[in-house]
């Protein structure tokens, strides 16, 4: 899954397809555990999905299309140098 293609989704199809990863990823889970499973691959790609998809959430809950916008760099401080009397 791309994060382009949760762009046209809404919030109740996302919060579906997250149930959908956790039931996955809680199957997955338990075929590692029987020692059935293929490839462990497939963890990292749910848990990651999972990840796009809330941030797509929440950044559509924010009224954000792209998640935010990054936080503005202050200026440095400059200290004033004491002199040596």
């Amino acid at each position: 899954m791309k994060a382009a293609d949760l762009k046209g989704k809404t919030k109740d199809e996302m919060e579906k397809q997250i149930l959908a990863l956790r039931k996955e990823q809680l199957n997955l889970r338990l075929q590692k555990t029987a020692g059935t499973l293929e490839t462990t691959a497939r963890f990292r790609a749910v848990r990651r999905d999972i990840a796009r998809l809330k941030t797509a959430l929440t950044a559509l809950e924010k009224g954000t299309a792209e998640g935010g916008k990054p936080a503005a760099k202050k200026a440095a401080k400059t200290t004033a140098k004491k002199k040596a009397a």
